[in-house]
């Protein structure tokens, strides 16, 4: 077995802060959540903060708005379309990289336990560096490419024959979702 050490700033060795429990509440959760930034010289810690569900989502991600509308404005998460098809509020939920819109809380036993995900750099908190994703993106083109330019101040226009060839067809999001995935769950690289 191939045993390394992480460098020391990156050891959550720190007490994280822990808020209070919400008044009057019959329906608890406690989150654990990875706190961390670039910008401060820092270890990562574990914040513990207290949802009521009963007035909370049944969603991961639900909570964590919740906890960044009403409890820590400085927590930060990504949030795009909340359907599941784009991959950007992918993380660590439970001990399985998973997508924080498509994770029940209900599903979840005891403290519900949220990181960044584990083969990726963290930018802070639980946000992820998708540069790598978005420069293999830009490297393939995956747009339409007309034959020749648009005239000046007009946007180009589309049969409607065009347009039902590209109905169907997966966004592009789903690449990133299946990326984040596939490296998540056997340390794949993709490249494109």
């Amino acid at each position: 077995m191939v045993q390394f050490s992480l460098p020391k700033n990156s050891k959550i060795n720190q007490k994280g802060k822990i808020y209070p429990i919400p008044a009057r509440a019959k329906n608890i959760r406690r989150f654990q959540i990875y706190r961390w930034s670039a910008d401060d010289e820092k270890n990562p810690r574990i914040d513990i903060f207290f949802i009521d569900m009963d007035s909370c989502g049944p969603m991961v991600l639900d909570a964590l708005i919740k906890i960044k509308d009403e409890i820590d404005s400085t927590l930060l998460s990504d949030v795009l379309v909340r359907e599941g098809i784009c991959g950007s509020c992918a993380m660590n939920i439970d001990g399985t990289n998973t997508l924080a819109c498509t994770r029940s809380i209900h599903d979840i036993k005891g403290d519900v336990k949220i990181y960044p995900l584990p083969h990726m750099y963290v930018i802070k908190d639980l946000v992820s560096d998708l540069s790598q994703f978005y420069e293999q993106y830009k490297s393939i083109k995956p747009w339409l490419q007309a034959d020749k330019p648009a005239l000046p101040n007009k946007e180009y226009s589309q049969s409607p024959e065009d347009r039902k060839k590209l109905d169907g067809c997966p966004t592009v999001y789903y690449v990133l979702a299946v990326r984040l995935v596939a490296q998540a769950t056997g340390g794949i690289v993709i490249n494109f």
